[in-house]
């Protein structure tokens, strides 16, 4: 194989497949990425044997062939490279080796047989749709920061992608829940008979990274165990979280009446600031509302005290509650509006939050004691 490409069109491809490989592996291969290059394009295809991306960009093809290489050395050469250089890559020795010249720079790496190179079968995938890619970036953005990493309950380590009725129409949604919170997202339906899926929080986090540089629609397959996103030059490839996701309709408020509206913006500032002398750990911040005031006020062990006021729309009787302040940002931050809704029960039950210019989307949250 020698084939020769611009630095930034392979950086931007090995940016995306070295994330997915682990920087630690034992099995050497799972640290190498696979170059195919059959005639005018080449293909790039990197794997942790759970996360599977293929990549391809068109290069010049002296020789086709294909090889191996270790995929985060030759991340940290590329890069280090000049903007506006040519690369080449060379292994039609046959000694094992990629040599990779650049300018007046040479660089010879160790590679390991492609028939070692693990395929991540794909299997048949009944169920096919597509998205906009602003669609999936909107549903990932909202609902991510919710995804639990506590790895003794798995089930809650992904987004749950599932059909779902509102209102008597079906639609698409997106659910992402750690316990202490929780993010519901929806989109029109794009397919009748999907199966309820969750996509693992590391498969998320590539796919959000790909479609941030796509405007087309996103081709979606997926199985009982696998799911697939195909769109411009790139397939993602990954399995499925194996259990059952929660019935988080259980733990969304229907009853509460105590409403409150505020500045997004205002609001979110203000708990930032507050928020500076609590402690890392618990990191609590308190509501009280009366009248049309919120006061924030936080303590810390030192017996430092902070307090803010800001005017809000409340109605209702006197109400003291606590939160976590990280949380309550994470979703100030997903706020696109300019008003952001809290509904209240009262200080120990499941807080709504809600996005008054987008309904379809629903926040919960835990309140804790201060």
């Amino acid at each position: 194989m020698k084939i020769t490409i611009e630095r930034a069109q392979l950086l931007k491809v090995l940016t995306h497949i070295q994330s997915v490989v682990e920087r630690r592996n034992t099995i050497p291969i799972l640290s190498n990425v696979k170059f195919e290059a059959p005639n005018g394009s080449l293909s790039l295809n990197a794997t942790d044997m759970d996360l599977d991306i293929v990549e391809t960009v068109e290069a010049e093809i002296a020789t086709s062939g294909s090889t191996t290489a270790p995929v985060h050395t030759l991340f940290d050469i590329v890069r280090k490279l000049p903007e506006g250089s040519q690369v080449e890559l060379d292994c039609t020795g046959s000694d094992g080796q990629l040599v990779l010249s650049s300018g007046r720079s040479r660089f010879t790496l160790t590679c390991l047989p492609t028939e070692d190179f693990p395929v991540m079968a794909g299997g048949e995938m009944a169920h096919r749709f597509t998205v906009s890619a602003a669609g999936l970036r909107g549903i990932i953005d909202r609902t991510r920061f919710a995804i639990s990493t506590e790895e003794t309950r798995y089930y809650l380590n992904g987004i749950y992608l599932h059909v779902a009725e509102n209102s008597g129409v079906k639609v698409l949604k997106a659910v992402a829940t750690d316990g202490h919170r929780l993010a519901s997202v929806e989109l029109p339906l794009p397919s009748e008979g999907m199966p309820g899926v969750i996509v693992p929080r590391k498969a998320v986090g590539e796919l959000r990274k790909l479609i941030d540089e796509s405007t087309e629609d996103v081709s979606v397959s997926l199985s009982d165990t696998k799911i697939q996103f195909s769109f411009e030059g790139a397939v993602l490839t990954s399995k499925l979280i194996d259990g059952t996701f929660p019935d988080y309709d259980r733990v969304i408020p229907t009853d509460n009446d105590k409403g409150m509206q505020a500045d997004r913006k205002l609001f979110a500032d203000a708990v930032d600031r507050v928020s500076a002398i609590s402690t890392e750990k618990s990191r609590s911040v308190k509501l009280t509302l009366a009248n049309s005031t919120l006061t924030l006020s936080a303590n810390s062990p030192e017996n430092d005290t902070a307090f803010e006021e800001i005017s809000v729309e409340y109605g209702s009787s006197d109400i003291e509650i606590g939160f976590n302040s990280r949380y309550l940002l994470d979703i100030a931050q997903q706020i696109a509006g300019s008003t952001i809704q809290f509904t209240f029960a009262d200080a120990a039950s499941p807080t709504l939050v809600q996005d008054l210019d987008d309904p379809s989307a629903i926040y919960v949250l835990m309140p804790m004691r201060v």
